[in-house]
């Protein structure tokens, strides 16, 4: 059990990390690599082994441990399938680190010239056993110019018997000189599956008691690192010693939310709580929660929300429980795609920001209030955003504000304050406006626009091309190839929001106006397609138009 081994085992020996005590010792044993694992097998059982390599990839991902077992392999006695036996001598000796013929050299604190220079001069020996003296170079990306420009020519051409493996997390900075002249090996993230299953085969070697939904949890939280996935099961193993490890217990010890509160946390937010959101705020942060990581997981509850809206049979995709499923159905239908995008947008930006700042709750509660309020942006989302807090707005009833003057209160007195009344204006019969009168008002359309009090549906009117039709109508024309003109199209041909036109246009000209809002979506010219109001007096009139105010 794991509890015998917390202290000494029954060899004597210090307690062992579950990582380094479950590092794997050959190919077969590497998860999530098979592109590597299966191309080094193939070189070296048809002896083609190259003279350096590059591991590159993400922390975690198995770098440093398969140039070990590349390292036994191309060294092995009696290699079997490609693999490291692990038995013979040379094994043995590599892996208790007493081996003369591999390497390691830290980049980061050995990162000069007289470092590389070293390294020249022991190439010249052969190895003392074995065919292959192997030099393993870590977070070598760490290496001073001159450094690279020492190795450079060995690298390029060394001694039959050596062999390089140099390891990043960041190619990028390594010179194109040094890629060239090596082997690219790129280490994907590990899949949530893959690690899940592999924490889950180790636990019943240890014979430990743990949650399934615990080990999904670690192996989400790992973000692709097999090591950072044992590391954190042995953090929440440790805590609750000789007990079973549960979902609730993982939670507390990482510091982490569980789901019901991000369902909670998103509905306030989309109710446009901002009292009950920042409350849930506080509350968090008061049980000790990692803000982080909690930023971090509902970003990704987000996530799984807009894949699940996004297209049919998602669901697989998720790995989640019914119960989370069923509440983010629920979800669906209460948040659009585009307002579901600015969220993440917002928390990914927030992600960036929090990880080393000292105010931490300060940037969690500042996103949150621009989540609820979308007012507070000029975005596009955030405008997709207010326009449907406009519609729910509108589906109540249009506030009639009263206009400012002295008038009666209850009690007699006169006040010159202004009140609000949920009250829908009465719709007056008004004539129709002629032809030219829609003509004029197409002309005075930049005025109106600017005159507008809702600045929401100004902003998609002006998006739109203005046009009068053969039939008296206002003709708004929107390029359907174009994402914001064509939303914009979509959000004006909604009843409620044509409807709001109306009784814009009726309160400026006093008359009925038809409106009719069409999409080019042919991409020919405007002028082929319909005439311009101002192209149409010029063409028609022979005159200078000139803008009239109502």
């Amino acid at each position: 059990m794991f509890a015998e081994n917390t202290g000494k085992g029954e060899a004597g020996m210090a307690y062992q990390a579950l990582y380094r005590k479950f590092r794997p010792q050959t190919f077969e044993d590497v998860k999530g690599q098979d592109h590597i694992v299966t191309t080094l097998k193939n070189q070296l059982k048809n002896d083609r082994i190259g003279h350096a390599y590059l591991f590159t990839g993400t922390r975690g991902t198995g770098k440093t441990t398969v140039a070990k077992i590349l390292a036994r392999a191309v060294n092995c006695q009696h290699p079997v399938d490609g693999s490291p036996c692990g038995k013979c001598s040379v094994c043995r000796a590599i892996n208790a680190g007493s081996s003369m013929n591999v390497i390691e050299i830290d980049a980061a604190s050995n990162n000069g010239v007289n470092n590389i220079r070293e390294i020249i001069e022991e190439v010249a020996y052969p190895p003392t056993e074995g065919r292959y003296k192997v030099y393993i170079i870590d977070e070598v990306h760490m290496l001073s110019p001159g450094a690279y420009n020492a190795l450079l020519k060995t690298l390029e051409e060394p001694p039959e018997y050596v062999i390089f493996i140099l390891a990043t997390t960041e190619v990028n900075k390594i010179p194109i000189t040094i890629l060239s002249r090596c082997q690219r090996y790129d280490f994907h993230r590990i899949s949530v599956v893959t690690i899940a299953g592999r924490l889950r085969q180790l636990m019943e070697e240890e014979g430990l008691a743990v949650e399934d939904k615990a080990v999904d949890y670690i192996a989400r939280a790992a973000d692709g690192s097999m090591r950072d996935a044992l590391s954190l099961m042995d953090q929440c193993i440790a805590f609750y010693l000789g007990q079973k490890l549960t979902y609730d217990d993982t939670l507390k010890v990482l510091g982490a939310v569980d789901t019901d509160v991000f369902s909670h946390l998103l509905r306030a937010i989309i109710g446009r709580d901002v009292t009950e959101s920042i409350r849930m705020i506080g509350e968090i942060i008061a049980e000790g929660r990692e803000p982080v990581q909690f930023v971090n997981d509902f970003t990704w509850y987000l996530r799984n929300l807009l894949l699940l809206k996004s297209g049919d049979h998602m669901e697989d995709a998720l790995d989640i429980s019914s119960d989370n499923l069923a509440l983010l159905q629920e979800e669906a239908q209460m948040v659009e795609d585009e307002i579901l995008m600015r969220y993440i947008r917002i928390l990914s930006d927030l992600s960036s920001q929090i990880r080393y700042a000292s105010q931490k709750r300060i940037l969690i509660e500042i996103a949150v209030i621009k989540l609820c309020k979308p007012q507070m942006e000029t975005s596009y989302d955030s405008l997709i955003d207010r326009l449907t807090t406009l519609e729910e707005k509108l589906e109540e009833g249009i506030p009639a504000q009263a206009s400012e003057g002295k008038r009666s209160d209850a009690g007699g007195q006169m006040s010159g304050q202004t009140q609000e009344a949920p009250v829908r204006a009465a719709k007056k019969n008004l004539p129709a406006a002629v032809p030219e009168e829609v003509r004029q008002l197409a002309g005075s359309w930049k005025k109106l626009i600017a005159a507008m009090e809702d600045r929401m549906l100004a902003s998609m009117l002006s998006k739109a091309l203005v046009s009068v039709s053969e039939e008296g109508e206002l003709l708004l024309v929107y390029d359907v190839e174009a994402p914001d003109q064509n939303l914009a199209r979509k959000k004006m041909t909604q009843a409620k929001t044509m409807e709001e036109l109306r009784q814009v246009l009726s309160e400026t000209t006093g008359k009925e106006v038809r409106v009719k809002v069409v999409g080019n979506e042919d991409r020919r010219p405007k002028e082929q397609m319909y005439t311009d109001a101002i192209d149409y007096f010029a063409k028609t009139a022979g005159v200078e138009l000139v803008e009239e105010d109502f």
